[in-house]
């Protein structure tokens, strides 16, 4: 579980670097957030 919600928030943060750099600066924040709360370093939000 743990590998696959790292997996899941590396996704989210490279999806919001991608988004701030098209320019959608909130949208690109937003997904860095949450995937550094989903991630097993973050605050985990099914734990």
């Amino acid at each position: 579980m743990s590998t696959l919600l790292w997996i899941i928030a590396v996704v989210l943060v490279i999806a919001g670097v991608l988004a701030i750099l098209r320019k959608q600066l909130i949208w690109g924040i937003v997904l860095i957030i949450v995937g550094l709360l989903v991630g097993p370093g973050g605050v985990s939000i099914f734990t």
